[in-house]
């Protein structure tokens, strides 16, 4: 079985955002792997220990910027791939769905494509459902458990955690997953896996090695500003019994026009 987990660099979610010059700055935040990833590679890990195979971290960024695919291989990922290309600086979400998609396709036969629920910096959670889109693939969202998993059959059952109850959904594979945190607690990575990774070699691809050309965004962020500070004040209203105080708060409400 091979399965494929997309992970992503985000910055430290500790760090506090600032607006710089009209662009978002992080400071000096450190990069870790998008918390929800962990989940994924987790997932992804169980999966291949149970049904035999092997696991594949595929992330798209900057060459340079290599603690998510490190962080999966010390995990126990078994091998990973980079893409990186200059013309991606900026992209979407539609355009990085485009990029995965090609990269899957490149790495070829997958069982399972898994993604985490959603990225702590853009938070849409919806590439894992674009990519399924462009793969033609099942896309199955919000899983929580994978109640099932037959590659031989091409079958696959999993839980999916919606908001006030479960929904278990079979679906036919090859299929994309986003898994959420309610799948259990990942693992940390061990000594031996951190000096692993930290000495491991993998492919970077650039657009020209997917054999595509710079895909399109659908949205840019021209400028991007700070909100606009606003003073708040609080008044606690006096009064000698419950009444008098209805009475004042009454009366402030109605000088204040919100009654």
């Amino acid at each position: 079985m091979k399965i494929i987990v997309c992970v992503k660099q985000v910055p430290d979610t500790a760090a506090t955002m600032t607006v710089d010059n009209g662009a978002i700055s992080w400071g000096d935040a450190p990069l870790i792997i998008n918390p929800w990833d962990e989940f994924a590679v987790e997932a992804a890990l169980n999966l291949a220990a149970d049904q035999g195979g092997e696991v594949i971290a595929l992330c798209l960024g900057k060459e340079g910027e290599t603690e998510a695919i490190k962080h999966a291989l010390a995990m126990g990922a078994d091998s990973a791939v980079m893409v990186s290309d200059p013309a991606l600086e900026g992209a979407d979400n539609v355009a990085a769905s485009k990029v995965l998609t090609a990269a899957i396709q490149k790495i070829g036969e997958a069982d399972l494509v898994l993604f985490g629920q959603q990225s702590v910096d853009t938070d849409t959670g919806l590439l894992p459902v674009q990519t399924a889109r462009l793969l033609k693939w099942p896309s199955l969202t919000l899983v929580s458990k994978f109640e099932s998993v037959n590659p031989g059959d091409g079958k696959i059952q999993v839980l999916r955690s919606m908001e006030e109850a479960g929904q278990v959904v079979d679906s036919s594979l090859p299929a994309v997953v986003s898994v959420t945190k309610d799948y259990g607690e990942p693992r940390y990575p061990s000594f031996m896996g951190i000096r692993k990774a930290s000495k491991a070699e993998y492919p970077v691809w650039s657009l020209a090695d997917l054999g595509i050309e710079t895909p399109s965004s659908s949205i840019v962020w021209p400028e991007v500003t700070e909100p606009v500070k606003k003073e708040i004040v609080t008044e606690i209203i006096e009064g000698e019994t419950p009444e008098e105080k209805a009475k004042s708060l009454v009366e402030k409400l109605i000088a204040e026009k919100v009654l």
